[in-house]
């Protein structure tokens, strides 16, 4: 018989089971993960702790990630997911550009904060280092840049001959590194530097 992909009944004893399936039984249990680790902090988290908060089973979450490691970053990335209406469309491809890398600045420092509930064992168990789990976390950044890039050839306002993939990516690439290095968000000077002095004159016609 194929494995259901809803909840299982728990272990005898434990709390009877909410049945949920698809994206509503997975974010119940990314919401578990993420409470459990604020709760008790990574090293104490366990598949099992994560299940028993979720009023689920085990398998459950095995047959969506396979380790506690991979749950968690997943939680992450939850956490620090946008919709559609995050995604700047101001009419000005200057304002859009600063309206993004403001929102990334933010989220990136509100991202730091979160590596806090984190100890040296996560990182030594998912082979990642704190930049690479925020930059995994993060990953919308680059289809928000993407569309407001589009809107803005769209409007005539760029040359879309002038962007290469690493052109393209260079904001949101110099706003992570100026993350990294200083471990706090950008200031404003440097977002206006960046799209004003070093972005604009690549792109514009």
């Amino acid at each position: 018989m194929a494995q259901s992909n809803g909840d299982e009944p728990p272990r005898e004893g434990a709390a009877p089971p909410v049945r949920r399936r698809g994206s509503l039984l997975e974010s119940a249990l990314l919401q578990a993960t993420w409470d459990e680790l604020k709760e008790v902090g990574y090293g104490a988290l366990s598949m099992e702790s994560v299940a028993s908060r979720a009023r689920t089973s085990r398998a459950v979450l095995y047959r969506r990630w396979p380790n506690r490691a991979e749950l968690v970053l997943a939680a992450l990335r939850r956490h620090a997911s946008f919709d559609l209406s995050d995604i700047p469309d101001t009419g000005s491809l200057r304002e859009d550009l600063l309206t993004l890398l403001r929102w990334l600045s933010k989220r990136a420092d509100e991202f730091a904060s979160v590596l806090s509930f984190l100890v040296a064992e996560y990182f030594q168990e998912s082979g990642l280092t704190p930049a690479r789990v925020r930059e995994r976390a993060l990953a919308g950044s680059p289809r928000m840049m993407t569309t407001i890039l589009e809107r803005a050839v769209a409007r005539g306002e760029i040359d879309r001959a002038r962007l290469s993939p690493r052109i393209a990516a260079l904001p949101v690439d110099l706003v992570r590194h100026d993350l990294f290095m200083t471990q706090s968000p950008a200031s404003e000077a440097t977002l206006v530097e960046i799209v004003d002095r070093i972005f604009l004159p690549l792109v514009k016609p």
